[in-house]
């Protein structure tokens, strides 16, 4: 089986290059759109994002054979209430949000009976809203696809096979490892950039414009972590929040060892830690996740 008809909600970075490599990688594809601000379901239509914007989540999901969700986790299940009895018999309700066991709960208590395999592209940027989208977002970047118990295997391979024909890089896992596999990745370091750039910030005895002025690479990279999206974050934290606070703590004591080795100056310990997260790095770039070049090889539209 393969989507024919692909219902967009949501407009914004992730929704909108959803839009854009549809048309680009699978042009026999037909997409609706919709968002619930109005400016952006107009800046949708100027550029293209899909091929019908509607006025309405459930004029936007009627008759399609897939439904991506591309709002901030914590609306989900309100999305999802908007367009619930629209749906056609057999129709996939997918997502795109960063959490999976909590989205996956909203959505089947909105579209009770409705056909639910939730779905997490590995891929974004700092920028956000309708203008932020491009076709190429999800090349060589890891989609993971969450199925629950019971799922049908067609469905689950038609949903793998959309997002491989974007570009993406197609793995399956469950959702509750998932959340603690995203915790330690992407959830925690949001979380220490958010942190450190505060931290920044508010020290007294430093001007932000020094903080601005002096910046070195480390924090330049803190800085362009922590102009994420506020609200989408704000979500994420509170809707992942066991698999956070369990990494969270994970991270505390291995804090406090490294606190405890520069105290008593243990250089033996930062040496040997400071080597196996070197190696942490080499791996990623040999796993063509990221790019060995000092600028990261990041051209304005990459993360």
């Amino acid at each position: 089986m393969s989507f024919q008809r692909v219902a967009i909600v949501g407009l914004g970075l992730i929704g909108g290059s959803i839009g854009l490599a549809v048309a680009e990688y699978l042009p026999g594809a037909v997409t609706t759109g919709y968002d619930a601000d109005p400016a952006v379901r107009k800046r949708a239509a100027e550029r293209g994002l899909a091929n019908t914007i509607c006025d309405s989540a459930a004029e936007a999901v009627t008759g399609a054979d897939l439904v991506i969700l591309c709002v901030p986790v914590g609306m989900m299940g309100a999305a999802a209430a908007e367009f619930a009895g629209a749906l056609k018999p057999g129709c996939v309700v997918s997502d795109v949000g960063s959490s999976k066991q909590s989205v996956f709960a909203a959505l089947t208590k909105a579209l009770p009976g409705a056909t639910v395999i939730p779905a997490h592209p590995v891929a974004g940027t700092e920028h956000s809203g309708p203008d932020a989208g491009f076709a190429s977002l999800f090349h060589h970047r890891w989609c993971i696809v969450t199925p629950p118990e019971g799922a049908d295997p067609a469905q689950v391979d038609a949903l793998c096979a959309f997002w491989a024909a974007l570009g993406a890089r197609v793995d399956t896992m469950s959702a509750k490892h998932h959340d603690l596999v995203l915790a330690v990745t992407s959830h925690v370091p949001h979380l220490i950039a958010y942190t450190i750039v505060g931290t920044a910030s508010d020290l007294e005895d430093v001007t932000r414009s020094e903080v601005i002025k002096y910046s070195a690479g480390g924090f330049r990279d803190f800085t362009r972590i922590a102009a994420s999206d506020p609200t989408m974050w704000r979500d994420v934290f509170l809707n992942n929040k066991e698999a956070v606070l369990t990494m969270l703590q994970r991270f505390t004591e291995d804090l406090t060892a490294l606190q405890r080795a520069i105290r008593v100056g243990d250089g033996d310990a930062l040496f040997d830690h400071f080597a196996r997260t070197r190696a942490i790095r080499r791996s990623i770039i040999e796993e063509g996740q990221d790019d060995a070049r000092p600028d990261f090889g990041r051209s304005d539209h990459e993360s």
